[in-house]
């Protein structure tokens, strides 16, 4: 058994190794910085180009529509194909289709070829294989690291995504302006070099025994496993479930009036850059909240902050004070959604924990694309004060429920006897 592989079963055998002495995941981070940094270059470009191509917005709006859709429809059997394939192979061939998406896509632009029809169909092929990487990516990680440091781990991970989120976009506009097809070559490149990581990676992550992968019993087994565990069940529904969607309909609101304010755009973009860093910086201070503070308590308090947030935004319209708001609740959200992976990692088996990975995010995402509408929706009828109230009082009827309902008390007992992972 090679050096990698100790260290993944933990301190059992001597010392527990830091995250930075892990190659593996040292490379599985550099090759997922270099991924997200590609896709958010497209992210952006793609509907900058049908605009560009067409001048209609609605054609513009159709890409995140289309790319959503796909990204939900392909959820389950992306985690049940997660559970029944090789790992690490399987992040190969995502990210090698990935990366022929990308290059056809800027051969088209570059040709003048790029029509909606192809932007679309890249866009939905770009999401479903998003949907088969994000549970195998997990998978494969905690067959790479001890159990120990999975919560510094995620940490590091949700750092380097809202990293990607701050830089990617930026970068890729400024590709956009010297030549539309640049930051899709840009994504290509960014994707070999992930493959060039991924080829290194020694870990493998052993599929599940046996089984029909696309089977009703199979596709379901990730809820199943979710409902019968009422912690996981009662986060997921009020945390994930209502607290995301209203937290989505107020970031909309809270873009569209500071985007109003200024006219120009810039404003509700500042905005948003500042809530980006606030989940970075959120990442980071994570590992260092107390670990006497329970998962169950440190979600509740995201609940109160958000209440916090919605009761103090109506003071001033300024981006810089709503932003700077946002930032901090954001940062208060990702130490408690880093805490509750970490949870939902440890008591999850190996042979599931890509459907229960894609179970979780098919519930927390199901509303999110009612959010903005729902949002848009009381901010015409009412205005922004009443708007930020109304939802203030849906965050603290969730936070009451949180802090009081006897599941979210105590967390579920780690997995036992977790089956090692097999190295190359």
């Amino acid at each position: 058994m090679s050096g990698d592989a100790q260290d993944s079963e933990g301190a059992a055998s001597g010392p527990l190794p830091r995250l930075e002495h892990i190659r593996d995941f040292r490379l599985l981070w550099v090759g997922g910085l270099l991924a997200g940094l590609g896709a958010q270059m497209s992210i952006l470009a793609l509907p900058l180009l049908v605009l560009r191509r067409t001048g209609s917005a609605v054609e513009a709006g159709m890409v995140g529509s289309v790319a959503l859709i796909a990204l939900l429809a392909g959820m389950l059997p992306g985690g049940a194909l997660a559970d029944v394939v090789e790992r690490r192979r399987l992040l190969l061939l995502c990210s090698f289709g990935s990366m022929l998406a990308a290059g056809a896509l800027a051969l088209s632009v570059f040709l003048g070829a790029a029509q909606l029809p192809l932007v679309l169909l890249v866009a939905a092929f770009g999401a479903v294989i998003n949907s088969v990487d994000g549970p195998a990516a997990l998978g494969l990680l905690r067959a790479v690291i001890p159990p120990e440091l999975f919560g510094a781990a995620a940490s590091r991970m949700q750092a380097r995504a809202a990293a990607a989120r701050v830089i990617g976009p930026l970068l890729g506009g400024a590709l956009f302006a010297l030549d539309p097809a640049l930051p899709f070559t840009g994504e290509a490149v960014c994707l070999l070099l992930s493959i060039a990581c991924l080829a290194l990676v020694r870990t493998r992550s052993a599929p599940s025994p046996g089984g029909a992968a696309f089977s009703r019993t199979s596709l379901l087994a990730g809820f199943a496993f979710l409902w019968d565990r009422p912690y996981l069940r009662t986060v997921l529904l009020v945390f994930g479930l209502g607290m995301n969607a209203a937290f989505g309909a107020l970031m909309f609101v809270v873009v569209a009036v500071a985007s109003h304010r200024g006219g120009s755009g810039l404003d509700g973009g500042t905005v948003v850059s500042l809530t980006a860093v606030g989940s970075l910086t959120g990442s980071l201070l994570a590992p260092r909240v107390p670990d006497r503070l329970r998962p169950g308590t440190r979600i509740s308090c995201v609940s109160w902050a958000c209440a916090l947030l919605a009761a103090l935004l109506p003071i001033s319209r300024n981006p810089l004070y709503s932003g700077g708001l946002c930032a901090l609740c954001v940062a208060v959200a990702s130490v408690a959604g880093i805490s509750f992976l970490t949870t939902l990692v440890t008591v999850t088996p190996d042979d599931l924990i890509g459907r229960v990975q894609s179970a979780a995010g098919l519930l927390s995402s199901l509303v999110q694309p009612l959010a903005p509408l729902a949002g848009g929706a009381l901010l015409t009828a009412w205005g922004d004060a009443a708007t930020y109230r109304v939802l203030a009082v849906v965050f603290v009827v969730c936070a009451v429920v949180l802090a009081t309902a006897p599941s979210v008390r105590g967390a579920p007992a780690a997995v036992r006897g977790r089956r090692l992972p097999a190295t190359g």
